[in-house]
Parts: C-alpha cells; sequence; structure tokens
C-alpha cells in the first residue's frame, strides 16, 4: 500500500544518510592516515640518511687512522657511535614497521570506503526504484496522508458514538426498557398499574369537564348576561338580581369612603391653619410619623 512504500522509502533515505555519514567518517579517517603515513616515511627518510651519514663518518674515522693510532677516547667515541647507529637502526626498523602498519590499516580503510560507496551506490538504486514503482507526486501523498488522517478521526468519533450508544442501552436496559420485537410482556387481568391508570384518566377527564364549565361560566360572567341554569348549580353562585344589589351596596361604600377622605382632608388643613395661627409654627408631614415645625419669623429655611 501507499503507506507501507512510504515507510519502504523513509526507511532507505535513513539507511543512505547513515552509510553516507559511515562514508565521510572514513574518509577523513584514510585522510589522516595517509597523513600519518607521509610523515612516517619522511622520517624514515630522515633516519636513513643519519645512519648512513654516521656509517660515513665512522667509515673515514677507520681508513685514515692505523691501529696504532687507536686512542682509548676515540675507541670509546667508536663505541658509542656504533651504539647510536643500532639505536638509529632499531627505531628505523620501528618506523619502518609503523609504516607498514600503518599503510596495512589505509589499505583497510580504503576498502572498507569502497565498501561504503558501494552501499551507498545500492541504496540509492533501491531507493529510485522504490520512487518509481510509488509513482506518486507530493501533492498526491499529502492529499492522501490528509484522506488518511480525516478517515482515522472519523473512526475514532464512531468509536466514541458506539460507546455511548452501548452505555445508553446498557441504563435503558436498567430502567426496564426492552425490545419489544423480541420480548414478550405478559399482563395480569388485575394489575394495579393498569387500574391505577385508568383512575388517573378518569380524574383528568372529570377535571377536563370542570375546566370548560368554568370556562363558560367566566365567559357567561364576562358578558354580563344570565347564567344558564346548569352552570348556576356548578359554580353555586347567587343570581343576577342578587349581583345587582350587591354591586349597587359596593358603588355606595365607594362613594361614602370617597366623601370621608374629603371631609379629612378639609378638616386636616383647618387644624394645620388654626395651629399655625395660635402657635406660630407651621406643621408639615415629612414622612410616616415623622413631623416638621417651621416658624412665621423664620427669614429662611435653615432658621426653622
Amino acid at each position: 500500500s501507499a503507506r507501507v512504500l512510504e515507510k519502504a522509502r523513509q526507511q532507505l533515505q535513513e539507511e543512505v544518510r547513515q552509510v553516507s555519514s559511515q562514508l565521510l567518517e572514513e574518509r577523513k579517517k584514510r585522510e589522516m592516515q595517509e597523513a600519518l603515513a607521509r610523515r612516517l616515511q619522511k622520517r624514515v627518510l630522515l633516519l636513513t640518511k643519519e645512519r648512513d651519514g654516521m656509517r660515513a663518518i665512522l667509515g673515514s674515522y677507520d681508513s685514515e687512522l692505523t691501529a696504532a693510532e687507536y686512542s682509548p677516547q676515540l675507541t670509546r667515541r667508536m663505541r658509542e657511535a656504533e651504539d647510536m647507529v643500532q639505536k638509529v637502526h632499531a627505531h628505523s626498523s620501528e618506523m619502518e614497521a609503523q609504516l607498514s602498519q600503518a599503510l596495512e590499516e589505509l589499505g583497510g580503510q580504503k576498502q572498507r570506503a569502497d565498501m561504503l560507496e558501494m552501499e551507498v551506490k545500492m541504496l540509492q538504486s533501491q531507493s529510485s526504484a522504490a520512487e518509481q514503482s510509488f509513482p506518486l507526486s507530493r501533492e498526491e501523498a499529502s492529499s492522501l496522508r490528509l484522506k488518511i488522517e480525516e478517515l482515522e478521526g472519523e473512526r475514532s468519533r464512531l468509536e466514541e458514538d458506539k460507546k455511548t450508544l452501548e452505555m445508553q442501552l446498557e441504563r435503558f436496559t436498567l430502567q426496564g426498557s426492552y425490545d419489544q420485537s423480541r420480548t414478550k410482556v405478559l399482563h395480569m387481568s388485575m394489575n394495579p398499574a393498569s387500574a391505577a391508570k385508568q383512575r388517573l384518566r378518569e380524574d383528568q377527564a372529570q377535571l377536563q369537564e370542570e375546566c370548560k364549565q368554568l370556562r363558560e361560566l367566566v365567559h357567561a360572567l364576562e358578558r354580563g348576561g344570565p347564567i344558564p341554569a346548569d352552570l348556576e348549580a356548578v359554580a353555586s353562585l347567587p343570581s343576577s338580581k342578587e349581583l345587582t344589589e350587591l354591586r349597587k351596596q359596593v358603588e355606595s361604600a365607594e362613594l361614602k369612603n370617597q366623601r370621608l377622605k374629603e371631609v379629612f382632608q378639609t378638616k386636616i388643613q383647618e387644624f394645620r391653619k388654626v395651629c399655625y395661627a395660635l402657635t406660630g409654627y407651621q406643621i408639615d408631614i415629612t414622612t410616616e410619623n415623622q413631623y416638621r415645625l417651621t416658624s412665621m419669623y423664620a427669614e429662611h429655611k435653615a432658621d426653622c
């Protein structure tokens, strides 16, 4: 599939990067070994020249001096020179051994670098073959990736909906719900629940009938006309004549109260005027149970 090919291509690219980094490291090591080999070769050459020079000096001494002319000092110097030549020879042998070892390591590094280059070429060829076998463009790959993400999101959402529905089904089952297509319920002939439902329906019908009669009674009272006989029996209200008399009594009582209020207002005004004339103070009611006295001689309100 596209995802598997994409994953394989990414793995090949990662391997190519790793092998390329290893190749660079091996090349650096090879360059270091080559530089070391050159330095060792130069040093061996210098030591060889120095050894040859020492041998030439010793040969000139041997050719110029006879056996009788040798002195202990010359003998000691010759021994020192021979020791030095031996040391130089040993050091030269050691340098040659190191040089040969470095050359061997250099050959191994070159061989390993060649192998890594071959691996890089093979991986590049495999990567190109994988890309050719997967002829989709980047836009198509990105669109497929987005579509896969959308499908995964939809799948997770459907799984959540499924879990929610399963929980609801379990809750309904615990509450007593059942599938009528697969479950058969037997009812008793004298079922208390059925009797209670029947009583509830009868009470509801009775209340609806009473509400209907009361609405008709309200409409009749609002119109002011005669009340039907059936509604008078239900409401147990007085007749229209009695209602008229009651209305008249209410109107007369309201008129009487209005007259009493007017008389009371008049008497209060007279009382305030008399108090003002007798005491020189005007009485005003500010709030409930609070009064204010104002002197007739006060020039300002602050002088009260």
